[in-house]
């Protein structure tokens, strides 16, 4: 006779089978949520990456292995209405993300889902102000920008050539794009400043010179057939083959290329006088807001401006006394020739690199390479034609899927050798950009790496690179001071004079865009500090005014690192390495700022 279960039995039963019921939705939906939420960024990965050939080139090896078919893409063309779209589809995917339930994610995809979220919500506020942003800066726009891409685009076969002459042959109208936005800008009041045209009607013209496209000597020439050269000793083509399409690059570029920029010089001529005086921001309608909005997306930083002049006259009055005391300690730092009396180290470029590679071990984190993996680098100088217009160094940023070959830049026209060579390479190397970018790829969460590689954090970038070049020094002084004791106090004054001035801009910075200063009152203000050349004045009022957030990207991003690196001595105390707050930063960006300080509040080390 079968035993009937007593009420207390059932109702035990049923609470462990409602239990059971409850756990095994809750496990259901977790999995369910990180595999929607998932599918979600691999689709907007290669949704964001298709909306430009040159942009996915360069950051996928393999694009196939994403279902992506690289000779069907095609250049983004503006056309008018375009920024009322791209505010509806930023709207449209900040929907889609709110659907999601985030608390029922793994970390990492909900880590994933905080940077993306913050992000576009920053887009958004920014792309609200129609017509400030500028595509056409004459130090970093598209003009200068674009021929250093096409010389450094990967070509490793007949199906990369074929893709690189189709995205010339779209040059023109891509070109023709950026012109409907300058006739667009300049009709709402917002085009450039004469001066700013000036420099790139002239850009246009040295970029394209005709006479070394005619003797086939223009940098996009040769390396072109630099690349080439590389085929045919993989014996992947012949040598009839690589004059063929030598050919073909040549009369793209004579025919297709040179005549495009010719148009945008010319279109650029008729707009002048629509800009008037180069003046910031806040002189403009809804400027002192878009400058907000600007400058939170460009450096990640969610400081008030107020705090954020507040961050930067406090660094100064430091660094300012710092240096008055070491003055007063070492007086012989007043003498104009001790600086040139200190030999450095006669290092080449990639000398350099090797010892940088070697003396950061002790304080930086091994990049977590999985077997048989590795990272190798070359250095290469920017042509005599480009020289002008690009920055002292660049890194030029490897694939996500295969980071194994890097290359930086080394503009010899503004980058002397010795101290100036060995901080420059600390920043684009080691333990700078090749450093940080090669370490991001290599982390093991590939959903928060392709919500990273997607998305701009160039404060974070920058102020990363800021960080390891201003920490070089220390390096720069175990290097020298066996042989001239003296260049630690050198060094150090070296070092500080970089802050004091990086920090001075960035002051301007605001100053020009967000409170309205013109150069007159920057002029007094920077003669009232010492500085006598006018035209050096000028010079750089000019380049803040092209070019708003840009030393901000730099030394605020570096601020916002030092003020992460204070917090976690306060919280880890003993814990605290420099190794281990490196690892924090790296493992966890790039990132905006704000998500950086509230993860480090959920970090926690034993004494």
């Amino acid at each position: 006779m079968k035993k009937k279960l007593s009420p207390r039995q059932w109702l035990g039963a049923v609470v462990v089978l409602l239990l059971f019921i409850i756990l095994t939705l809750f496990i259901y939906g977790c999995f369910h949520e990180d595999a929607r939420f998932e599918k979600f960024i691999n689709k907007f990965f290669v949704s964001e990456l298709s909306s430009n050939p040159i942009t996915l080139h360069y950051t996928l090896m393999d694009a196939s292995k994403y279902g992506i078919d690289e000779s069907s893409l095609t250049l983004p063309v503006y056309h008018a209405g375009q920024l009322t779209e791209t505010l509806e589809s930023i709207d449209e995917t900040l929907i889609t993300l709110k659907k999601f339930r985030p608390k029922m994610m793994s970390d990492t995809n909900k880590y994933a889902y905080v940077l993306l979220s913050t992000y576009l919500t920053a887009v958004k506020e920014c792309s609200a102000y129609l017509y400030f942003d500028e595509p056409l800066s004459p130090s970093s726009g598209v003009q200068s920008e674009l021929p250093i891409l096409l010389a450094e685009y990967r070509i490793s076969s007949t199906e990369d050539i074929e893709n690189y002459f189709s995205i010339l042959s779209q040059i023109p109208q891509y070109l023709d794009g950026i012109i409907l936005y300058e006739q667009e800008k300049a009709e709402h009041g917002l085009f450039m400043s004469d001066t700013a045209a000036d420099k790139l009607i002239e850009q246009c013209v040295m970029l394209m010179n005709p006479n070394e496209l005619k003797e086939g000597t223009h940098f996009l020439e040769v390396t072109f057939k630099e690349r080439l050269d590389k085929l045919v000793t993989q014996n992947l083509i012949d040598e009839s083959k690589s004059a063929y399409f030598q050919s073909a690059n040549e009369r793209l570029l004579t025919t297709l290329i040179a005549p495009a920029y010719d148009k945008l010089a010319d279109e650029l001529t008729l707009l002048k006088g629509r800009g008037g005086e180069a003046r910031g921001l806040a002189c403009y309608p809804n400027g002192k807001e878009y400058y907000q909005a600007a400058l939170r997306l460009t450096t990640g930083s969610y400081h008030s401006i107020d705090e954020i002049k507040g961050m930067l006259s406090f660094d100064f009055e430091k660094n300012y006394t710092a240096l008055l005391s070491l003055l007063k300690e070492y007086p012989a730092l007043g003498t104009s020739s001790l600086s040139t009396d200190i030999d450095f180290p006669a290092l080449t470029a990639e000398s350099i690199l090797s010892e940088l590679s070697d003396m950061m071990k002790a304080d930086y984190p091994e990049i977590p390479y999985s077997d048989g993996e590795n990272t190798s680098y070359s250095v290469k100088y920017v042509a005599d034609a480009l020289a002008p217009y690009t920055a002292p160094a660049f890194y030029m940023t490897p694939p996500i899927d295969d980071s194994s070959e890097n290359v930086i830049y080394i503009n010899t026209t503004q980058t002397t050798d010795g101290l100036s060579l060995f901080t420059t390479l600390a920043h684009e190397g080691y333990p700078g950009h090749l450093y940080q970018t090669v370490y991001s790829h290599h982390k093991n969460d590939k959903i928060t790496a392709k919500v990273q590689s997607i998305l701009n954090y160039s404060g974070y970038v920058e102020g990363w690179a800021m960080y390891t070049e201003l920490n070089s020094f220390d390096y720069a002084i175990e290097l020298s001071k066996t042989s001239h004791p003296e260049s630690e106090y050198v060094y150090t004054a070296d070092k500080l004079n970089r802050q004091i001035q990086l920090c001075i801009y960035s002051i301007l910075d605001i100053i020009i865009h967000y409170e309205g200063a013109s150069y007159e009152r920057v002029c007094e203000i920077l003669k009232a500090m010492g500085f006598t050349d006018e035209e050096g004045i000028r010079d750089l009022y000019e380049y803040i005014v092209e070019e708003p957030c840009n030393y901000l990207k730099y030394y605020l991003g570096y601020l916002e690192i030092m003020e992460l690196k204070g917090k976690a001595e306060a919280s880890w105390g003993s814990a605290y390495t420099p190794n281990r707050f490196h690892a924090f930063i790296l493992n966890n960006g790039p990132a905006d700022y704000r998500t950086l300080e509230r993860l480090m509040s959920t970090v926690s080390y034993g004494s």
